[in-house]
């Protein structure tokens, strides 16, 4: 099958290409074949791009999927009080196949504002590897884990049958990753034997790392130590493991050299960190170390909506704002956060994040055509701070078309939000 996208506005978001240029993209099964100049004649389907940009995919680096049935339950509360007496009551109601559908919602908003790989942790993985392999989206899936008493070691168990049970299937869009919930909840013998397993078994690891004042309080109590320090000691960065941390808002000048060694990075969840009060990430000091950073959402239930455009306006204004200098981050730097960044820290960037023949054809097309997006000045500016995920026009994941036109091609819109909205009612009764 070849797949023919004609006259697009191309933006490869590879190092060595500056400007964006008009032309074409063939694809062949699921990969880009060709970029230049094509004939229709040798293609089996044609999609007429004009007045659109083609770029890679985006890559949410930072998801709990189901939670998109929790979106705006608890909002405008603190962090603890949303967490123990909203999100935890409601997440104990859920059964697998409320996960599922959550995980189907969350998906569908995904593919619609243009993002096409995504890392999720949570719990019932089967459920959301089979919303992916049905959906057609290309995931990392983790199985959150903590350590407890009367666990009896089920849930590592349940983590390491994940792995065995879904790396590279769904046509290899599912890798897997192993998740050890955060260090405040992970003493260090659980944290070095999830660590072991990582290293014997080659995979990335996903972790939350300090998300808020009260996590670093807390760490330095117990251990004398910070968060990232806490990984540091463990072993964590180093040249052995590619460790993706979520959040990174509270760390000090020690801490930044702690993670240098990281062949990972940091997953920024900007409108999440802010909703909830926790604070913002000092993003500059990352990357100014070297520091591999992509961009997440969070669960919809703290960050309302998955549309990574708009994270990427909350990433770069933050940054600004906090260092009273609107030079410290550009529009292309944040949407290459966005893409190949992004791929980076899934550890797929040999496959997807930039546009190039060879690798997988996960695409989006992007209507500038419209007053919020003319004049077309400046392409990076005016797709990180005006375009929206509504913008996209067109999804391509591992070559196959999975929304035309604004129409999903793989999922029965309509019956997930029915689905979703009979649900929830049963989730947040009287909570």
């Amino acid at each position: 099958m070849k797949t023919l996208i004609k006259n697009a506005l191309i933006l490869t978001m590879n190092e060595t290409d500056d400007q964006p240029v008009t032309g074409d993209i063939l694809i062949k099964d699921h990969t880009i074949q060709y970029i230049g100049t094509v004939s229709e004649e040798i293609a089996d389907e044609v999609i007429q791009a004009d007045g659109m940009v083609a770029m890679p995919g985006l890559i949410n680096t930072h998801n709990h999927s189901p939670m998109s049935l929790l979106r705006a339950f608890s909002d405008d509360l603190r962090l603890m009080e949303w967490l123990e007496k909203k999100m935890l009551p409601a997440e104990a109601r859920m059964t697998k196949e409320d996960i599922y559908w959550g995980s189907m919602l969350a998906i569908i908003e995904m593919i619609k504002s243009g993002t096409t790989s995504y890392a999720d942790m949570y719990i019932h993985m089967d459920y959301i590897a089979e919303a992916v392999k049905d959906s057609g989206i290309r995931a990392s899936l983790t199985r959150g884990l903590i350590q407890l008493k009367d666990d009896g070691g089920k849930r590592l168990e349940e983590g390491l049958e994940l792995m065995q049970k879904w790396s590279g299937k769904a046509d290899g869009r599912i890798t897997t990753m192993l998740g050890p919930h955060a260090p405040y909840t992970c003493p260090p013998s659980f944290i070095e034997k999830i660590a072991t397993l990582a290293k014997e078994m080659q995979v990335p690891i996903h972790i939350h790392l300090a998300e808020t004042h009260e996590e670093v309080s807390k760490m330095k109590q117990k251990y004398g130590k910070t968060p990232t320090q806490y990984l540091y000691d463990l072993g964590l960065f180093s040249g052995d493991y590619h460790v993706l941390l979520a959040h990174g808002v509270h760390v000090d000048d020690q801490d930044i050299s702690f993670l240098k060694a990281n062949k990972g990075g940091i997953a920024h969840n900007p409108f999440s960190n802010l909703k909830l009060g926790c604070g913002i990430a000092p993003i500059k000091k990352y990357l100014d170390a070297g520091i591999t950073v992509g961009i997440g959402t969070d669960g919809a239930g703290s960050a309302s909506s998955l549309d990574l455009f708009k994270e990427m306006k909350f990433t770069g204004g933050l940054q600004k704002v906090n260092y009273f200098d609107p030079t410290v981050i550009d529009a292309k730097t944040l949407l290459k956060m966005a893409t190949i960044e992004g791929a980076k820290l899934l550890h797929i960037d040999r496959y997807v994040g930039t546009l190039e023949v060879g690798k997988l054809a996960d695409i989006i097309l992007i209507d500038i055509m419209q007053p919020h997006l003319v004049p077309h000045n400046d392409i990076y500016a005016l797709l990180a701070y005006s375009a929206t995920g509504s913008d996209v026009h067109t999804s391509i994941i591992h070559g196959n078309i999975v929304m035309r036109d604004r129409k999903l091609q793989t999922v029965d819109e309509a019956f997930v939000l029915r689905e979703a909205l009979q649900r929830v009612q049963r989730l947040i009764k009287e909570i």
